[in-house]
This record gives structure tokens, C-alpha cells and sequence, in this order.
């Protein structure tokens, strides 16, 4: 069995991994699996009201879960920063569950710029995973593989190695939209004013 089949197989059976991704390491199962998130959370100390974001490798398997039509400054963005550090809060769609973004009507989607992750993603049914950074509440994300080991290694079912593929550290733009203007929740790496 393949690497990507290993890993396929454990997030089928509700398994939660680690994996590195151009800002900080994180922790991703598959967004339909309901006990997988909830073990994410468990994973973290993390409080319920604070939602996951959905990543891939690129934004074509996130449009399902996001309100069509994405609206044109979305798009721009989109064009301009993915794949990159930017999260991008939209509507969400009727299949995004609840549980993943904590009863919000508004989904994070984000395409890191990372090799590794986006091998990952593009080997795994649905090619999306609900994230979040790998670490405990509270305390520093990881940014290394050891790192990610050390803090969250024996909670999680597989922490896949980097390759080569570093973390640069530094979080990813949090923005979103009000009456078409853009809301920056969390200035990161990306600059968009």
C-alpha cells in the first residue's frame, strides 16, 4: 500500500493528520466526518465556537462549500493570492456542515503555496481537508516536523514528513467581506491593502 493510500485510508476511518503548509504546520481531517472533527478539537483544547477553515490544493474542490456566485472582489483575491497565505471567509453553501464552521453562515477557504500539502491533497478523496494549525490552544503553532511530533505527534493518527517543503512561520491573512468591502480579521503574511 502507497503512502497516499495509508493516508486516504486513515481519514475514510476518521483520522485526524499532520502536515506542513506554507505559513505553520497543521491538522486536517475530512470535513464530512463529523467525529473526525470533533477529535480535532479534543486534539487542541479547542473551544467549539471557533471554526476550522477548509483547505486544498487549489480552489476548485473548495467551490462546493462556498455560496455561488463568489462575488467579484472574492475573485480577485482569489486570482491574485491563491495558492498563498490568505483565508478567505465567504458564505458558506449548504454542504459545508455546521460543525466545522461553529453554526456560522461564513466558511475560511485557503490554497497553501506548499508542495508537500498539495500532493497531499490532490491523492486524497474530495481533495479538501477542515484545518487547523497543530498545536494546543494557546501555544505556538508547530513549525517544524520535530515540532509537530513533540506537541501533537501521539494525538494524531500520522504526521507526514515535509520533504523539503519548509513552513515560513508567519500566519496567513484572515479577511472577508461586508457590503462588498473587504474586512481584514487577522493581518498575516499577505498584504492586500
Amino acid at each position: 500500500m502507497g503512502k497516499f493510500d495509508t493516508i486516504n485510508s486513515l481519514l475514510k476511518n476518521g483520522g485526524v493528520i499532520a502536515f506542513v503548509t506554507d505559513t505553520v504546520w497543521g491538522i486536517g481531517c475530512f470535513p464530512t466526518n463529523e467525529k473526525a472533527v470533533k477529535k480535532i478539537y479534543e486534539i487542541k483544547h479547542r473551544e467549539t465556537k471557533k471554526p476550522l477553515i477548509l483547505m486544498s490544493h487549489d480552489i476548485y474542490p473548495l467551490i462546493e462549500y462556498v455560496k455561488q456566485p463568489i462575488g467579484k472582489e472574492a475573485q480577485k483575491l482569489i486570482k491574485k493570492h491563491f495558492p498563498g497565505a490568505l483565508t478567505l471567509v465567504l458564505p458558506k453553501s449548504d454542504s459545508t456542515p455546521d460543525y466545522i464552521t461553529s453554526g456560522l453562515n461564513t466558511v475560511g477557504i485557503r490554497v497553501p503555496n506548499n508542495t508537500t500539502f498539495a500532493e497531499i491533497c490532490k491523492n486524497i478523496e474530495g481533495g479538501v481537508l477542515a484545518t487547523t494549525s497543530a498545536n494546543i490552544s494557546g501555544e505556538p503553532a508547530a513549525l517544524t516536523y520535530e515540532e509537530a511530533q513533540n506537541c501533537i505527534g501521539s494525538k494524531v493518527d500520522m504526521v507526514i514528513e515535509d520533504y523539503g517543503a519548509n513552513a515560513q512561520g508567519r500566519a496567513s491573512t484572515v479577511a472577508g467581506f461586508k457590503n462588498s468591502e473587504i474586512i481584514i480579521y487577522r493581518q498575516g503574511d499577505v498584504v492586500i491593502f
